[in-house]
């Protein structure tokens, strides 16, 4: 039997996987057991060095509010001359769908693994991060954008010495999601 046609295996799981985008998410999203699931396959990336230089910061929900506040905070100081559409898309970006995971870079610079090394890990593990949940019934949406990159929301969710890699949005998608160009398979293969 051809593998892609078992919806059990795993070329199937992760020839299916799509992002759905986070404002269009809704609940249920995993629950505390579930995530837990989600997010110890996510840690099981390569790992050279085994340094995991990267941290799962989770955003519970009695805590997005205050997140979104201090991201419109950071937008203002650094952009005093924001205006009322990039305000608003700022105040909603923490709120959307019902699970939010921050992904954290951590890289070491002592080490003798090259930091390029651990930034590969960190994306390996948010890709498997959305891989994780797609396996467990969900959808995800890696985000980055401005709350990726601000000085001021870093210092909000991060310690020193930390980036953020990506906003993971986990939840149930609303509407089927429908599938993006992907790469033609002879313009990114070749035999050397």
């Amino acid at each position: 039997m051809d593998s892609f046609n078992d919806l059990t295996s795993p070329a199937t799981l992760l020839a299916t996987r799509r992002s759905g985008k986070a404002r269009d998410m809704t609940a249920p999203g995993p629950d505390a057991a579930t995530l837990k699931t989600i997010l110890s396959a996510a840690m099981r990336v390569p790992d050279h060095g085994k340094l995991a230089p990267w941290r799962f910061v989770v955003v519970e929900d009695d805590r997005r509010q205050a997140l979104s506040d201090a991201m419109v905070a950071a937008l203002l100081a650094e952009k005093p001359e924001a205006g009322r559409l990039e305000t608003d898309a700022i105040r909603g970006f923490a709120l959307q769908a019902p699970c939010l995971v921050i992904v954290l870079a951590r890289t070491n610079p002592a080490s003798h693994i090259s930091e390029w090394e651990q930034l590969l890990s960190v994306g390996a593990t948010c890709g498997l991060l959305c891989v994780a949940a797609h396996a467990q019934g969900f959808v995800a949406n890696w985000l980055t954008g401005w709350p990726a990159y601000s000085p001021g929301v870093l210092a909000a969710v991060a310690e020193t010495g930390e980036r953020v890699a990506g906003y993971v949005f986990i939840g149930t998608q609303m509407r089927p999601l429908e599938e993006r160009p992907r790469p033609d398979y002879d313009a990114v293969v070749r035999v050397w």
